[in-house]
This record gives C-alpha cells, sequence and structure tokens, in this order.
C-alpha cells in the first residue's frame, strides 16, 4: 500500500467522498445481478480470502474504532479494508450466482 505523505494526505472530507464513490463504482461495474463468469473464474473468485495478517489488522483497527483510539491514518486504513471487503463481497455473490446459474443450464 502506498504511504501517503502529509503533502500528498488528503482531507477526511475527500477520503469519506471518494470512498462512497468508489463503493457505488466498483457496485454498478461488477453487478452481482449479471451472471456472466465462467465456473472456474466464481470458484477462482469464492476461493479469495484474506491473508491473517490483514484480519488481524481489521482487528485491531476496529477494537480502536469501538474504543475511540484510532489515529488519522488508522482511519483512512479502517477505510479502506472495509471497502475492500464490500467488493469481495459483490464479487461473491457474483459468483454464487453465476455457479447457481451454470447448475439450472446442466
Amino acid at each position: 500500500m502506498e504511504q501517503i505523505t502529509a503533502s500528498k494526505k488528503p482531507s477526511v472530507g475527500k477520503v469519506a467522498a471518494s470512498a462512497s464513490n468508489e463503493a457505488a463504482v466498483w457496485g454498478r461495474l461488477i453487478d452481482p445481478a449479471d451472471t456472466e463468469l465462467s465456473p472456474e473464474a466464481a470458484r477462482y473468485i469464492l476461493a479469495l480470502r484474506f491473508p491473517q495478517a490483514d484480519l488481524d489488522r481489521m482487528r485491531e483497527l476496529a477494537e480502536k474504532a469501538r474504543e475511540g483510539t484510532l489515529a488519522g491514518g488508522e482511519s483512512v486504513e479502517l477505510d479502506v479494508y472495509e471497502q475492500v471487503g464490500h467488493t469481495l463481497s459483490l464479487m461473491k455473490s457474483k459468483a454464487r450466482k453465476s455457479l447457481k446459474q451454470v447448475r439450472k443450464v446442466s
């Protein structure tokens, strides 16, 4: 992940707006209702998992968020994890629907 230096650091408002817009764009791009994935691609997507180190970091950030002790950069990091998780969920939804569609046709 690219380090954000003080000169490059976006404002909180821009980060929130960007994340919201990014999630909407990914949602439209992936479109879980469109089931045109090959079975191999669908299985690959369903096998995607966060590495354990990322899961541990997400838990740490979530705990800090609940305690109200997130540093500025950690808030952005948590937002990124949330967006990636949301996108992965959309991709997996599409993959499941694609496999279900293949089974119906077979």
